[in-house]
């Protein structure tokens, strides 16, 4: 039996840990915002009370909190793929840890100034790192 490469687990958990970081951000900057404005917890049940409560630049984090788990899950699905089928490569790893940069990258203009431009670049980027992963991977199964 063949043994796996690793060499995709460190981007992964990059990927993970930028996650942890946008989820603590985001109850620091809610609550944050909630407690300075007194408002009361049962006052933001739905989204809808959420978004009359609290101002999107206090609520930048829970949007960013959410794109983790849109193109960051299919970046979790590729390398676990990649890696079970050993068909790890420089390029791979290359591509993944473009990926992980640049939405790292994306989480810090998205949770501060929020410049959609910018925000925009780094996901194209990112995206395309991610895609090229995935077309490699289907070529090879080709």
């Amino acid at each position: 039996m063949e043994s796996i490469d690793h060499s995709l687990a460190l981007p992964m958990l990059g990927m993970l840990s930028l996650t942890l970081l946008v989820w603590i951000y985001m109850f620091v900057q809610r609550g944050g915002y909630m407690t300075a404005n007194a408002i009361d917890i049962e006052d933001v049940r739905s989204p809808d009370q959420v978004a009359a409560q609290i101002p999107p630049e206090s609520s930048s984090a829970s949007h960013n909190f959410k794109n983790m788990f849109e193109l960051p899950v299919l970046f979790y699905v590729v390398c676990l793929y990649l890696m079970v089928l050993g068909q790890v490569d420089n390029i791979h790893v290359t591509c993944a840890w473009v990926f992980v940069a640049l939405r790292a990258l994306h989480s810090l203009i998205h949770c501060s100034y929020n410049r959609v431009l910018h925000r925009f670049l780094a996901y194209l980027i990112a995206s395309l790192a991610l895609w090229a992963m995935v077309m490699r991977a289907v070529l090879a199964a080709m």
